[in-house]
């Protein structure tokens, strides 16, 4: 253990201490965790199990942006949300119910939409951006903020019965060295209410997103970084592909 624990107090200890018995956290491990500032950017199917479980490790602050209000068709995988929230900002909703389990936890809610008019602004105030959303412009607007500013993240995506998550520091490969834009299929981007989503596989790829910003955030274990990892939940065949960066990508330039 650390040698000097003192600026984590009792009841934290209490909270923490599945963490704090791991080696590859400890005490300096949970410090940075509270000292981190982590946004989720939609918090709907995904940004449901990483905003849960982010909380609960104590994350010190947690932005949640989106601007979408919660609908019935949400339930089925949208873990956050419940009957009586339906009609209110997702942001609401979720940040009700991570203030009951973390009180400890700073929740910033901004229901906006992200755009290029804000996302420089937003980005700026945070060290890691996790990124839970589902349409292709938005993916590239965070991907590429992301990389100007300097900024880790964790992408994570989901069709059908699959998910996919990766994880970028400055230097490695990004979204447009593993995605061709040009080449994503119109099916990939239909929303899952059209076309199809186990509701599980939301929660298997959103809890990984979170243990890869864990990682990050302590500097422990061997993040997803130029790999990207790729499930299918009907074989429940795991399987990882390195990812080398594009010699000409912006992210190797910045």
């Amino acid at each position: 253990m650390n040698s000097n624990p003192t600026s984590i107090s009792k009841e934290l200890e209490t909270r923490y201490r599945g963490h704090l018995s791991l080696c590859e956290i400890d005490y300096a491990g949970q410090q940075r965790l509270t000292e981190a500032r982590v946004l989720i950017v939609g918090t709907g199917g995904l940004g449901s199990p990483v905003a849960l479980y982010l909380t609960a490790a104590g994350i010190g602050t947690i932005g949640l942006l989106d601007a979408d209000i919660v609908s019935l068709s949400n339930l089925q995988r949208q873990v956050l949300h419940s009957t009586p929230d339906i009609g209110h900002l997702k942001v609401d909703s979720a940040s009700e119910k991570l203030r009951l389990i973390n009180p400890e936890v700073n929740i910033v809610t901004i229901p906006e939409l992200f755009t290029e008019r804000n996302a420089e602004e937003i980005i700026s105030g945070y060290d890691l951006i996790i990124d839970c959303t589902d349409n292709l412009p938005t993916r590239l607007l965070i991907n590429d903020t992301c990389i100007m500013l300097g900024k880790k993240f964790v992408f994570g995506a989901v069709s059908r019965f699959s998910g996919q998550v990766f994880s970028h520091v400055p230097g490695s490969a990004c979204y447009r060295c593993i995605f061709d834009p040009s080449a994503v299929s119109s099916e990939a981007e239909l929303p899952c209410s059209i076309n199809g989503i186990l509701n599980t596989v939301v929660g298997i790829t959103g809890t990984i997103q979170a243990t890869e910003a864990i990682k990050l955030i302590v500097g422990t274990g061997d993040p997803l970084i130029n790999r990207m990892l790729a499930f299918d939940a009907l074989t429940m065949a795991f399987n990882t592909f390195e990812i080398n960066p594009i010699e000409d990508c912006y992210c190797q330039h910045g």
